[in-house]
């Protein structure tokens, strides 16, 4: 087994901090951190830092844009080619570790798993569930439903109204391989039909929903934007909040009592009106909705962060560009956080929200040996994307 010595270089690490040491990576595990160590192999890191691979907790690799015109007349399993490309860019930013809320199959994840295309490793929801009418219900005026990823053997449609089609919706999802359960207890942005102001699904429904997913041993990631959809998710249990856009005092302390994850996504609604100035066919509807929400999204990411909520790093690529991840850790520091808040909360924090802190999230000895090395300090959030030159993941050197 090849004993990798990565010698010379600054560690950048959110529990161990700042150090000049060398790093031993043996098979998958990290082994040793110190000075003087010795190696099989030796990887120079002289003058370049050395950190722990990146998450992102809320990406969708199976979607590469936000075009539905496009969507529309692209073949169905033209998208899982260019997901290939999706995940080498994740990878390319130094992001190791996703949790994919919808679009990603089992067969996508088992063909990382099993070494057959490189990518980051993943958690998958498969597909969200909405009630009718809701953020993923792809009704349209016309008759005709357009929706990004339309049902398929191996990703349910996420369709559920009431307690009993919940439940059996929840055991649907796990059956194809589901890793977490995603809701959408709010209306959102990109669906026409809802507003992101109002809560979806009753209480009722999310205590059956959340109860369904524990007893197979996943956790429930919720889509929630509207302030009562918020506060419904965190009263029924659900793990993490992600966008969060109008969140008010009385979910931030909910969220502070329970222990909920914030996943902010600050780039999604920009990335919606860059996509319109590129060209993108976007119903007017959701690009009112995206203009409405940019500056309040911001004032309450402010307002979680002065009181202390968990904060857990992603993005909802593809709604911006798979690649420009990082643009969403400067955004976190531009509205409120430090740079090494915003560094552990794509580390640790992201790690403890997926359950994946023993062994992923820090360059602790015994830990996955996911190491990324850049020319640039990964403080520098503008700069580091440039600055990438090698990926590890579990000791496999994957970029560079």
């Amino acid at each position: 087994m090849t004993r990798y010595l990565f010698h010379g270089g600054t560690i950048v690490d959110p529990v161990l901090g700042r150090l000049a040491n060398d790093l031993v990576v043996e098979g998958e595990r990290i082994v040793e951190i110190g000075s003087g160590l010795d190696g099989d192999e030796a990887i120079d890191c002289t003058g370049k830092y050395v950190f722990p691979g990146l998450f992102d907790c809320h990406v969708h690799l199976a979607f590469t844009h936000i075009n539905l015109w496009r969507h529309i007349h692209t073949p169905l399993s033209y998208n899982f080619y260019l997901a290939i490309g999706n995940m080498a860019r994740t990878l390319g930013v130094g992001i190791t570790t996703v949790r994919d809320a919808g679009g990603a199959d089992l067969g996508m994840k088992e063909a990382v798993d099993d070494d057959l295309i490189p990518g980051p490793r993943m958690q998958i929801s498969l597909a969200m569930m909405s009630q009718t009418g809701g953020h993923g219900d792809g009704w349209n005026p016309s008759g005709i439903p357009v929706v990004l990823g339309p049902p398929y053997p191996g990703r349910p449609d996420g369709l559920a109204d009431g307690p009993d089609e919940v439940r059996k919706k929840v055991r649907e999802l796990v059956r194809s391989g589901a890793d977490v359960i995603k809701v959408a207890t709010s209306g959102g942005v990109l669906s026409p039909r809802d507003e992101p102001t109002h809560a979806h699904y009753s209480p009722a429904e999310l205590e059956v929903l959340v109860t369904e997913a524990a007893a197979a041993g996943i956790w429930v990631m919720a889509h929630a934007q509207a302030a009562d959809g918020i506060k419904n998710a965190v009263r029924a249990g659900i793990r993490s909040i992600d966008h969060g856009i109008y969140l008010d005092d009385e979910a931030i302390e909910l969220m502070m009592d329970r222990g909920t994850f914030l996943v902010p996504t600050l780039l999604a609604p920009t990335g919606v009106e860059q996509a319109v100035e590129d060209g993108a066919q976007i119903p007017e509807a959701s690009i009112r909705k995206a203009r409405e929400v940019i500056e309040i999204h911001k004032q309450s990411f402010r307002k979680a962060v002065e009181a202390g909520v968990e904060i857990a790093m992603g993005t909802d690529s593809a709604v911006t560009p798979h690649g420009s991840n990082l643009g969403e850790l400067s955004l976190m520091v531009d509205n409120g956080q430090t740079a090494e808040q915003a560094f552990e909360s794509a580390t640790l924090t992201a790690a403890r929200l997926m359950g994946l802190q023993e062994h992923l999230g820090s360059l602790e000895p015994g830990k996955l040996a996911d190491v990324v090395i850049s020319e640039t300090d990964p403080l520098e959030f503008d700069k580091l994307a440039a600055g990438i030159q090698q990926v590890w993941k579990a000791g496999d050197r994957l970029v560079g």
